[in-house]
């Protein structure tokens, strides 16, 4: 153990959980040796010490499967690289389904698990209780099989991982609480210990429970919450083998392992109890919270079903100790983007342990190359709001989310607690008519009306949910008649000062050097030529401009472009977001209601696609964008907030002659896809290339400057391109897709589905999704292929196309 503090190093990191000390031992791994690790008491004593140390590997979503993955292979090496004993054993694990959605999730999981390469299996009842012998399966339907997940003893594990971080020369300090942090210039400079003062390049918060508290010192938002995790230890039991599988009974909320000739029994609770909301005390180490029986209860009754041996044995041990969780269940990796050179790894919502390996390498590289190794947007900490800091949200947010780890994962699930916190100027209006509202970055919106005498609440399957035909009446208005939209959700951000164009220019692939009037669509670029934003850019004036993005990546594309603008630029951003409504009218008859309403030509020649300008609409002056993300003649109506209500009342007074309807969420994404446009953070990501996109189109090569990420395109353009996306259509019109379906040419697994839908004008599911092959990919290879799309373990043919299944000319956008 170092004994004196050193006064400067490259890296501090706070927090010496299991996570802290992976990040410290593979920043080692890239070469750091200058790394201090501080922890405020002793090692493992906030949370690691007490997980259950379960290490699975299928996660939700491709890439946090990876990482998860990786974990695995890290810890069966750790103790021969280190010497110290893990307790790490791949047992396998087995996943119980006891309904037949439950059994379809698992499917789905198991198929995704498929195009990388991960062992599982569907296995029948029959052979869970070949696996597992105590196990009751009377009312199994069916589960999954991982023979390469385990379990491991965490606090072990984290030793191991120590001692390889001292091996590769970083220092640990116990004992040694950090109480402030430092900046300046808008960037980390160092911290202050109850030791002494340590001035860093880097400093990471790794603080646990205690990561709000400590992104708080800094200015930096950090949202987690605390609650009471409760597991149970029974008395030795007979028939429990050292290599018996990790149980999960998720629909009974528990997970199950062998512990020394043991059992231990876990919940995850739907109705959680948050915990620390006065704050964690002082001393808090290694300490367990009081017993509670009775919110147990519940657990341990459906538990002595599935497994009856547990009516028979005393339990020695109940447990109770708090464990941190996200507002949206998913942990937070990356930079802040409040300041520079900060970066966080919390809030692992009881996955810590299996996460932990995959979390700290790709932080480690991302610390060591400046970028993200991969697509880390499920869990990067750009995609958290300000308002999600707030106290009281994430109380009661929390008493939600522990549940929803084991609860069902059903398409389009919506969290419960902690709604209606931004809300349109429209939203009684939508409400009084109907909208079944969901949340997306704190806004609610409407997602689909329901008719009169109907609910507008939500039943959830994999199949088609009942809001199903309503939607298919709003795509039908938006394809033959005329459709409203309240996208007043939309990112806005005003770009101002006399090297605005400049600025944009350099991050702008397109060309916004345009007259004023006119909209761009746009990427923003890495020097990779990886897509960060996509976008619309339209000029207001000579230094005017206004950038207008998607809700949920509002606050990551501001910071991007933030970023961006170089400190001796003439330039300034402003978020303007909650200024104004959006009102999109779309579909053929758009132009024939919005005439009625106003003396403006919108004729194709007066005002033709790609126009912005202000106009007269009712009695309110409003901002007309002729711009359309669901393939059909429209505008979107930018409104100053208190004028929207005015605006919508009269849209909907003439409305009915033109067959107006009401759409929702679901459709303007059901209508896009049919269009084969793109969605950032599923069809394009930082790792995907306009060109490989298919957006070569929006990247101006010859403009006057040069963006971010041209020469990596130029790059790419000569070597030729290794994957390709591509759209989607399923002959069979029942199955429904989602994303991370496997998609096999003549066979072979090429890739994976990144978002899909029901096309209800084409009369199929539609999805879009990356054709790779090492060799290359290029139209003939592409249109050669026969194609099979993988749900539920079962394969559907699909016919592929390059270009949009619907409208490929876009003639009725420019009608």
């Amino acid at each position: 153990m170092a004994k004196s503090l050193p006064k400067e190093t490259r890296a501090v990191i706070i927090g010496g959980g299991i996570v802290g000390c992976s990040l410290t031992y593979h920043l080692t791994k890239q070469g750091w040796r200058d790394v201090v690790l501080l922890e405020r008491r002793k090692l493992t004593c906030g949370t690691t010490w007490h997980a259950a140390g379960l290490v699975g590997q299928l996660r939700a979503t491709a890439n946090m499967t990876r990482l998860a993955q990786y974990t695995a292979e890290l810890f069966a090496t750790l103790e021969q690289e280190t010497g110290q004993a893990t307790g790490f054993k791949q047992n396998g694990s087995i996943s119980v389904a006891t309904t037949e959605e439950r059994f379809e999730e698992w499917k789905r999981g198991a198929s995704m698990a498929r195009t990388f390469g991960l062992d599982v299996e569907v296995i029948s009842p029959g052979e869970m209780k070949e696996r597992w012998p105590l196990l009751n399966v009377e009312d199994v339907v069916g589960g999954v099989w991982l023979p390469k997940d385990g379990q491991t003893n965490p606090i072990d594990t984290t030793v191991a991982l120590a001692k390889g971080a001292r091996a590769g020369g970083a220092l640990i300090f116990e004992d040694t609480k950090v109480t402030a942090i430092h900046r300046a210039n808008g960037r980390v400079t160092g911290v202050t210990t109850d030791r002494g003062d340590i001035e860093a390049e880097f400093v990471v918060n790794c603080g646990g429970m205690w990561a709000r508290e400590v992104g708080l010192m800094c200015g930096v938002n950090v949202p987690l919450h605390a609650c009471e995790h409760f597991y149970v230890l029974t008395e030795e039991m007979d028939g429990l083998s050292p290599d018996l599988p990790v149980l999960r009974d998720q629909d009974g909320c528990a997970y199950y392992k062998e512990d020394a000739g043991k059992l231990l029994l876990g919940a995850f609770e739907p109705n959680a109890k948050p915990w620390g909301m006065d704050g964690i005390p002082e001393d808090f180490a290694f300490d367990e919270l009081p017993e509670d029986f009775d919110h147990f209860m519940p657990v341990l009754e459906g538990a002595m079903n599935r497994v009856p041996a547990l009516q028979e044995v005393g339990i020695r041990k109940f447990f109770n100790g708090p464990e941190s969780f996200t507002p949206d269940d998913r942990y937070m990796l990356g930079e802040a983007p409040e300041l520079k050179n900060f970066f966080v790894a919390a809030g692992f919502n009881s996955v810590g342990i299996q996460s932990a390996g995959g979390a700290g390498k790709v932080l480690a590289q991302w610390m060591a190359e400046g970028h993200p190794p991969m697509d880390l947007w499920d869990v990067d900490i750009r995609r958290m709001f300000p308002f999600q800091g707030n106290p009281k949200y994430l109380y009661d947010r929390a008493t939600e989310v522990l549940g929803l780890l084991y609860d069902m994962h059903w398409p389009y699930r919506q969290c419960v607690t902690s709604r209606g916190l931004r809300r349109s100027p429209l939203h009684d209006r939508l409400a009084a008519r109907g909208a079944c509202f969901g949340e997306v970055a704190g806004w609610e919106r409407a997602n689909w009306f329901a008719p009169e005498g109907v609910e507008p609440e939500y039943e959830y399957s994999y199949k088609r949910q009942n809001w199903f035909p309503y939607a298919a009446e709003e795509h039908k208005a938006v394809r033959e008649a005329v459709a409203l939209f309240d996208q007043t959700s939309f990112g806005k951000f005003l770009v101002q000062g006399r090297d605005a164009e400049a600025v944009l220019q350099r991050i702008s692939a397109n060309d916004v050097a345009v007259p004023a009037g006119k909209v761009v669509y746009t990427q923003w670029l890495n020097e990779r030529g990886g897509i960060e934003a996509d976008l619309t850019v339209t000029r207001f004036a000579e230094d005017a401009y206004q950038v207008v993005t998607g809700a949920a990546v509002a606050g990551r594309d501001f910071n991007w472009l933030l970023r961006n603008i170089p400190d001796d630029a003439h330039c300034i951003a402003t978020d303007v977001t909650s200024g104004s409504a959006v009102l999109s009218v779309m579909g053929p008859n758009s132009r024939a209601l919005l005439s009625k309403l106003s003396d403006a030509d919108l004729s194709n020649e007066a005002f033709p696609f790609g126009t912005a300008r202000e106009i007269d609409l009712g009695m309110a002056r409003v901002r007309a964008a002729r711009i359309t993300y669901v393939g059909e003649l429209g505008w979107e109506l930018y409104v100053p907030s208190e004028f929207a209500p005015g605006v919508f009342d009269a849209i909907l007074a003439e409305g009915d002659a033109f067959g107006l309807r009401l759409a929702g969420m679901h459709v303007l994404d059901s209508c896009r896809i049919e269009k084969a446009f793109r969605h950032w953070g599923h069809d394009i990501t930082d790792e995907d290339t306009p060109l490989e996109a298919g957006l070569g189109f929006a990247c101006s090569f010859d403009k006057n400057a040069a963006f971010i990420g041209r020469d990596a395109l130029l790059r790419q353009k000569e070597a030729g391109l290794k994957k390709r996306l591509v759209q989607f259509a399923l002959e069979d019109s029942e199955p429904l897709l989602y994303h991370n379906e496997p998609i096999y040419r003549d066979g072979e697994i090429v890739g994976y589905t990144t978002s899909g839908n029901y096309g209800h004008h084409l009369g199929a599911a539609i999805a879009l999704g990356y054709v790779n092959h090492p060799d290359g990919v290029d139209a003939d290879f592409v249109n050669a292929g026969r194609y099979e799309i993988e749900v539920a373990c079962e394969r559907f043919p699909a016919r592929a196309s390059l270009r949009p299944l619907y409208d490929p000319k876009a003639e009725r956008i420019r009608s």
